[in-house]
């Protein structure tokens, strides 16, 4: 996730982590209830967890999870997603 998409992870722990001024974020772990975060806040590193939306039980679903925490980040801060026009 972090070599995919960093600025996908920024806008989510902006959005639903409570860090919109955060101007740098890594994945830092994640379990079954959700994931952690560190953010860079004012060139101050921060932990942040974000909770799944529902527990997840398969690898299969995280992707699809990140996903949509990404498309709930974009709509809470106004932003198009990529993909969509």
């Amino acid at each position: 996730m972090n070599g995919d998409h960093p600025e996908d992870t920024l806008l989510i722990c902006r959005a639903l982590g409570g860090r919109p001024d955060a101007t740098a974020a890594r994945m830092t772990g994640l379990d079954g209830q959700g994931g952690d975060y560190a953010v860079t806040v004012d060139d101050t590193e921060h932990q942040v967890r974000i909770p799944w939306a529902e527990p997840l039980t398969e690898r299969a679903q995280i992707r699809a999870e990140v996903v949509r925490m990404y498309e709930e980040a974009c709509a809470k801060l106004g932003i198009t997603p990529r993909g969509q026009h």
